[in-house]
């Protein structure tokens, strides 16, 4: 290379300022590298670099690189950089050329496909990279152009088995964390040990056997008090490219996530319940194997006298609180030796846990294997077993804490979770119960009919049924709408949950042949829906969760003004990466803002300019908002309504960055329909306790009666939502909640405090319940916070609360992640409105005002 090659990369720079580097470098001793960097400029791109005649020839592409074929993702040239640049991350100094943060995105070889530098030259460059993130074959097309300084290419995935459908996995959003190494991980796992002509994919996974290597390039991360598990994605039939996938069996168990910190080896289910004093066995059998810190994860089973699982007789054994014979099949590693496997492809992590199981000899610990046959025939065995069905999991997957398209369920029958509202008589010699009434809730989170059960049963499980049933028993009817049953049914409160499997469901919603396996005590009532499996082919687009695939690019039916503001100067997020935003969530967010007024703060000169709040309608109207009249005795003018998604963008295009809303809803705003409790940290309290003052006053509002949701708030803290019915007036609801602020604040006095202001709150927490006084708002879950970062506030289950890392765990730019689980977590947060009556006795709380 002669120097005139890196004259224009030297030009733009500064070396005694940037730390970018100035030298040459070495050349590869071997194959090509190559590198892309993730670069926070003025714009979010990734620099895509090829070792080439001894530079890096290079590329900005926006939006990054894509595994969908039909993706074409602009990549402008730019100038070549030293060999030296492909290790450089850092932060480029303002002022300097590129000023920002670089981080290694991905790196590795790349081989070219015929000759390299022909084909560089005619503008077509066909190549393979082998990298951490991105493998197979790719080329690098050059656009007719005329003459430019910066030539535009497009960059290409071909056909191969490391496609994937850009609806299905989006490579950038996904994994969006630096690698820091070149190295690849070895492994040995089963999966590469296979008779079968192997594929290409398989071969590269599996080209060198030496014992296993933690991967160096896992980030060290301490070990989370709780985790979520991968949930798979049922489906109706096997995936279209089976050679980039595994296939286990689909286990007729519980599914259990264990938490190993030395001698501390705790037994979690899927909803962060812990169930370790239950099932001491398999936790002795884990202290005498010494198996590292971290977590592992796997599905506890009883084996019948086949060695096969037998999803009733675990159940047996539970209510027998005999689980000694009970075998623990696990099958992952998130976490492992101080390591975050979580973005460490599936085949990887695997080989880790099949090395260490290699060595086990307890009877209650097995490795969960994989299978190489084709999914057909894997199904049909499991099928003639009869087991319950198949797991198929992509090779190159990562873990992530919810329902995953990278894992899919295949079944054998319809087989899912009922839940209980109510039995019938029995009949002739039969004992107990006649019959279960099931149901499952509805997208509305209302608890529909589903039919009855009344089989699988034997004398000891109905008359156990029929003593746990005895002490839920009600009125009234649990479901919305129940058709005339034969028999005198009785009601019970829905809390108890079956294991049913049955025939098919008619048109009109009900279940037929039906068998009931067992109580499930994993999983909660109010989770339970009706499974609908996704196609194989076109998985997370038919029947997925509102906005889970929307478009990642917007395509507005306005003209953004100024598109390319900065909103964010510490992110670089733009403003119309903002509308984007707000036009991913939007559907959502309508959840929430549906019928209230809206407080909305506007941020003209982004989070570091000035701010103010508009509540008052004092301009024309906007699409998508409407204007309310005032109605409690003011003569402001109207206040701002937002009717439908396109508000929540016209907004937006008015540089609003937040929206809030008050505790009422409806034309009626004399009675507040919520109760929200934001606790406020002082100086010096570290998120874990946080955290537990979370968990404390959720414990404290049950133990009053009351139902409590939760959501992140986008900044520092957590809000905690009572949802209410119509009936109070704002005096009482905010001296109740005062109430139970300042009788925490006496009980616990070491961590919280019943006054707000910076004196009182040092080392404790001021819940603030001034939230609930008239006029006042909270931000709306789904909006973004005007501040560094733009954190997000997000609906989250309680179970998941140990996991959250700050209350701004979401962003902007990484919502994305969570579309997936949209507002799941608060089903049922309508039909939880309650009173205060009840409470307010247990609280020994008089109201100041009449109502």
């Amino acid at each position: 290379m002669t120097p005139e090659a890196l004259r224009q990369y030297r030009a733009k720079r500064d070396f005694s300022v940037t730390s970018e580097p100035a030298q040459r470098g070495e050349a590869s001793a071997g194959a090509l590298a190559f590198v892309i960097q993730k670069h926070w400029a003025s714009h979010l791109h990734y620099d895509l670099r090829l070792e080439l005649a001894g530079s890096m020839k290079s590329w900005a592409v926006p939006k990054g690189p894509s595994l969908d074929t039909k993706d074409k993702r602009m990549a402008i040239q730019v100038e070549d950089h030293p060999l030296a640049y492909a290790s450089f991350a850092g932060t480029i100094p303002r002022g300097q050329y590129g000023a920002g943060k670089v981080i290694i995105w991905d790196s590795g070889t790349w081989h070219p496909i015929g000759n390299a530098a022909k084909g560089y030259r005619a503008g077509q460059l066909k190549f393979e990279l082998q990298g951490h993130k991105l493998r197979g074959k790719w080329v690098l097309v050059r656009m007719k152009g005329k003459g430019e300084k910066q030539p535009p290419w497009l960059l290409i995935k071909e056909k191969d088995e490391f496609v994937r459908s850009a609806a299905e996995f989006n490579v950038v959003d996904e994994m969006p964390d630096a690698v820091k190494t070149f190295e690849r991980p070895i492994h040995n796992s089963k999966i590469c040990q296979t008779t079968s002509s192997p594929t290409a994919a398989k071969k590269q996974l599996c080209a060198r056997r030496a014992p296993p290597k933690l991967p160096r390039d896992a980030p060290k991360a301490s070990l989370p008090a709780l985790l979520g598990p991968q949930r798979a994605t049922l489906v109706d039939s096997p995936p279209p490219d089976p050679q980039a996938w595994s296939y286990e069996i689909k286990f007729d168990g519980y599914r259990l996530l264990i938490r190993v910190d030395g001698s501390d080896i705790k037994l979690f289910t899927r909803n962060g319940n812990d169930w370790t004093t239950k099932l001491m066995s398999l936790q002795q059998a884990i202290a005498k194997e010494k198996f590292p810190s971290g977590w592992y994860d796997g599905e506890v089973v009883k084996l019948n006298d086949k060695g096969l699982p037998d999803f009733g007789a675990l159940q047996q054994s539970f209510d027998a609180e005999n689980t000694s014979e009970l075998v623990l099949y696990l099958f992952d590693i998130p976490y492992f030796r101080g390591r975050d496997l979580r973005g460490v492809p599936l085949v990887e992590r695997r080989a880790l846990l099949q090395a260490l199981l290699e060595s086990s000899s307890s009877k209650h610990l097995r490795f969960s294997e994989a299978f190489e046959a084709p999914a057909e025939a894997m199904l049909a065995s499991a099928c003639k077993l009869g087991l319950e069905g198949v797991i198929a999991k992509r090779l190159d997957s990562t873990y992530v804490s919810r329902r995953s398209a990278a894992w899919l369920k295949l079944k054998c029958g319809q087989r899912q979770e009922f839940v209980i509202g109510g039995y019938t008589d029995p009949r002739g010699s039969r004992v107990g119960i006649g019959a279960l009434l099931v149901g499952v809730h509805g997208t509305d989170g209302v608890l529909k009919y589903a039919g009855k059960v009344g089989s699988g049963f034997n004398d000891n499980a109905l008359a156990a049924l029929k003593s746990r049933l005895l002490r839920l028993t009600v009125t009234k009817s649990p479901f919305s709408a129940t058709p005339s049953i034969e028999g005198h049914p009785h009601w019970v409160t829905p809390k108890l949950v079956a294991e049913v499997s049955f025939g098919a469901w008619t048109r009109m919603g009900i279940i037929r042949h039906s068998v009931f396996h067992g109580l499930r005590t994993d999983k909660p009532a109010r989770g339970i829906v009706r499974e609908r499996p996704a196609s194989a082919v076109k998985t997370g687009k038919r029947r997925r969760p509102a906005n889970a695939n929307e478009p990642r690019t917007l395509k507005p039916a306005f003209r953004i003004t100024h598109p390319e503001r900065i909103i964010d100067p510490s992110t670089g997020v733009t403003k119309l990466e903002l509308l984007s935003f707000y036009y991913l969530v939007g559907d959502l967010m309508m959840t929430h803002l549906k019928g209230r007024s809206v407080s909305l703060l506007r941020a003209p000169s982004g989070v570091e300019g000035q701010m103010f709040f508009q509540k008052h309608a004092t301009t024309r109207k906007l699409p998508g908002i409407r204007h309310r009249e005032p109605t409690i005795g003011a003569s402001h003018p109207p206040l701002i309504e937002i009717a439908s998604k396109d508000g929540i963008m016209s907004a937006a295009q008015w540089n609003v960055l937040e929206f809030h809303t008050p505790n009422a809803a409806g034309k009626s705003q004399r009675h507040p329909n919520r109760m929200v409790f934001d606790r406020d940290p002082g100086e010096g309290v570290t998120w874990s306790k946080v955290r537990d003052a979370a968990n404390l006053l959720h414990g404290f509002l049950e133990e009053l009666g009351l139902p409590a949701f939760l959501k992140t708030s986008g900044g520092k803290g957590l809000h905690v939502v009572v949802p209410l019915r119509e009936v109070h007036g704002w005096d009482t609801v905010k001296e109740f909640s005062q109430a139970v602020v300042v009788h925490l604040a006496k009980t616990i006095p070491q961590r919280f405090v019943a006054k707000s202001g910076p004196k009182h709150r040092v080392g404790k927490i001021f819940i603030d319940y001034l939230r609930n006084s008239c006029g006042a708002t909270t931000v709306c879950a789904w909006s973004a916070r005007a501040r560094p970062g733009l954190g997000v506030s997000v609906a989250v289950d309680w179970t998941e609360l140990a996991s959250l890392k700050s209350g701004d765990h979401w962003t902007v730019r990484t919502a994305h992640a969570r579309l997936g689980e949209g507002n799941r977590a608060w089903e049922g947060y309508a039909q939880s409105a309650c009173r205060l009556n009840v409470a307010m006795k247990r609280l020994n709380f008089l109201p100041g005002a009449s109502e």
